[in-house]
This record gives C-alpha cells, sequence and structure tokens, in this order.
C-alpha cells in the first residue's frame, strides 16, 4: 500500500538554554505592544520582574488552577481586553498552557468562553498570537492545538487550531526548580505522549521518529532529573524529550493511557502525568507488536517486556501511585466504563471494551 501522510507544525520554536531572554524581543516580531502575561501563581514574582525588563508586558493573570477552569480563562479574558493587549503569553505548566491558550483564542473578539466550550458558538476566526514558554518537561503543549479546560464537573479536551501557539520558546533553565515528584510526573507524561503518538492508529513518519527519540531521551535522562535537578544537561534533554513527544501526538493523538486518565484524575484526584503513567506499563504490554519491538530496539531495550519495566521502576522510584489499593475506595465498574467510553480509547491499536479495560485494572491490584 503506498504510503501517503500529512505533516504540519506551524509553531515557530526557539529552544536553548537562556532562551527566555529573548521574549521582548519575540513579542516585538509578533508586532506586538501590549501582551497579557498568563503564568503560575509562583510565578508571578519572577513575571514581575520580567515586567520591569520588558515594557510590552501590559498586564500579568496567574489565578491559574492545578486543574484549570473555564472562569479563570473568562478572568484572563477580562483583564486581557482591559489592558488592551494585542497578545497572550503563556509561563508555566500545561494548567498555564491550556488557560493562555484559550484565552489568545477569544479574547480578540467579542466571543463568550462559556458557549465555545459547550459548542454552542464557533471560536472566532481571528485570534490574538501566543507565546507558549513551558516551565516543565512534559505536556508538550507548546507545539499542539490542545486546551484542556473544565467546568465545575465536567473537563474537555478541546482540540482546535485556534489553540496552536504561534511561537514556543523553550528554555530549559526554568524547569530546574520543578520538584522531583513533579519532574517525574512530567517526565513520564512526555514518555506517554511518544507511546501513544507512536502505537496511535493515525501514527505517521515523522511523528514516530520524534516519537522514538523522545522515548530515547526520557529513559537516558529523566533518572537523574529525578535525582538531581540541577543537572543541567538532564533537564535540557527532558525538555526537548517533552517537545519532541508533543509533536509526536499533536496530530495522531493520544490514545488508552491518556483517556484512562480522565477518570483517574476526575475520581481519584492524580496529577495528569501521574494519571496517564499508572496504565501506560499495561498498555506497553496490551500494545505489544512488531512496530514497538522496533521502537524497543532502536532505544537500546531488549524489547517491550523490558520497556514495560524501566516505566514501572520509574514511578516507583517517586513513590506513585501503581495499585488499585493505591487509589483507595474505586468503583472498578465506573473507572472502567468511563475510560471505555473516552473518545480517545479508539485511537488504541488494541480495542479495549469494558470488559477489557476491567481486567486490565483489576490485574492492577
Amino acid at each position: 500500500m503506498a504510503l501517503e501522510f500529512l505533516y504540519r507544525q506551524p509553531v515557530a520554536i526557539r529552544f536553548g538554554v537562556g532562551s527566555i531572554d529573548q521574549l521582548g524581543e519575540a513579542i516585538r516580531s509578533l508586532g506586538a505592544s501590549r501582551c497579557l502575561v498568563v503564568c503560575d501563581r509562583f510565578l508571578r514574582t519572577r513575571v514581575e520582574a520580567m515586567q520591569r525588563k520588558i515594557p510590552e508586558i501590559a498586564a500579568i493573570f496567574s489565578d491559574v488552577e492545578e486543574n484549570p477552569q473555564l472562569k479563570g480563562v473568562i478572568a484572563a479574558t477580562a483583564l486581557a481586553r482591559e489592558a488592551n493587549v494585542d497578545a497572550i503569553v503563556g509561563v508555566g505548566g500545561g494548567s498555564t498552557m491550556d488557560t493562555a491558550k484559550f484565552t489568545a483564542a477569544i479574547a480578540r473578539e467579542n466571543a463568550d468562553a462559556l458557549a465555545c466550550f459547550k459548542g454552542e458558538m464557533p471560536f472566532p476566526k481571528t485570534r490574538f498570537p501566543m507565546i507558549a514558554v513551558p516551565t516543565t518537561a512534559g505536556t508538550g503543549s507548546e507545539v499542539t492545538q490542545v486546551s484542556v479546560i473544565s467546568h465545575g464537573k465536567e473537563k474537555k479536551t478541546i482540540n482546535n487550531p485556534v489553540f496552536m501557539p504561534t511561537l514556543a520558546i523553550v528554555d530549559p533553565a526554568l524547569t530546574v526548580t520543578v520538584p522531583p515528584r513533579t519532574t517525574m510526573n512530567t517526565g513520564l507524561d512526555a514518555m506517554a505522549h511518544a507511546l501513544e503518538g507512536y502505537w496511535s492508529k493515525h501514527h505517521q513518519p515523522i511523528s514516530d521518529l520524534c516519537a522514538i527519540e523522545a522515548v530515547r531521551l526520557v529513559l537516558k535522562n529523566l533518572e537523574t532529573a529525578y535525582r538531581d535537578g540541577a543537572n543541567l544537561a538532564a533537564r535540557e534533554n527532558m525538555s526537548l524529550a517533552a517537545l519532541l513527544g508533543g509533536m509526536s501526538f499533536a496530530l495522531p493523538k493520544t490514545a488508552g493511557s491518556h483517556a484512562c486518565s480522565y477518570p483517574l484524575s476526575e475520581d481519584y484526584h492524580l496529577p495528569h502525568g501521574e494519571a496517564c503513567a499508572f496504565t501506560l506499563d499495561s498498555f506497553v504490554r496490551i500494545n505489544a507488536d512488531e512496530r514497538l519491538e522496533t521502537l524497543c530496539h532502536r532505544v537500546g531495550l531488549s524489547g517491550t517486556d523490558e520497556l514495560a519495566d524501566r516505566i514501572k521502576a520509574l514511578k516507583k522510584l517517586a513513590g506513585l501511585k501503581t495499585t488499585l489499593s493505591d487509589l483507595g475506595n474505586v468503583d472498578l465498574d465506573k473507572l472502567a466504563r468511563d475510560a471505555a467510553k473516552h473518545p480517545l480509547m479508539g485511537n488504541n491499536p488494541v480495542a479495549m471494551d469494558e470488559a477489557a479495560l476491567r481486567n486490565m485494572f483489576e490485574a492492577l491490584k
């Protein structure tokens, strides 16, 4: 069968230690004169210091929750309009990126956040340019058109080209102060992105190459970054792994592990990366085939069993949850049902219905 695929990556990427120093120049390169910076709460002081050097930073929004809420988008949008900005910058982890993306998509025009969230109103055709500055190594959000936002108990993954950042500034030095547990969570999220993009039903050659290199970098550097956060070489390699992981799944999309992560996060309050990692080694064994064996050999492993074992060992090293008993009182029927009905489960190369998922979770007792 003839090979056919479409690859698209419209984000300009500035990668390197110290690249955050180019933020002012980057804002001006977009033709912007007044920008809103959306950042994590604990980064506000640092962004305020940046504001004193970059006059184009007109306003700062830092009221971002760990699982970003639509009310945060609404507040950031109101601030952007009040400050009369012409660009948005997101500085932080995945939650900040998602908030900044949504804000950039609706703030320029008179769009209603709730109506867009519910699908009652299309996202505007024009948006503010947006610069993504990740401070963790995992989400890959700087190169994807995805925004994950919650409204009350409803959590939605919205995939729309309007969310694609204009520019990504990836400075590994920004990740040096990330705590060990968060380093492991985000690093395993990058691993999940790469593997799921690789085995997704919609995988393609360029994404596959990014995935293989991302997996190799995570296996070689995550434990070092976890044990020694000041190791800049490991941090640099993990930032690259996260970037490549984002490129791995941006078009093919993720699959089974991410589908399971939603009920694990919503009902059992696992952080996103830990929720994805909870089933990742299980899906490595479930999805084991010739292609996955090839990936393992290319990254220096003996095969899929070793890959699954390495992932499990990383989880145990950081004390992440690995069994059902770790979750507490589990409604197994609901967990399997909710995971089975998530749209991302349809991307998994091996069909997984409620019964199959229940068996998988039961094996994690």
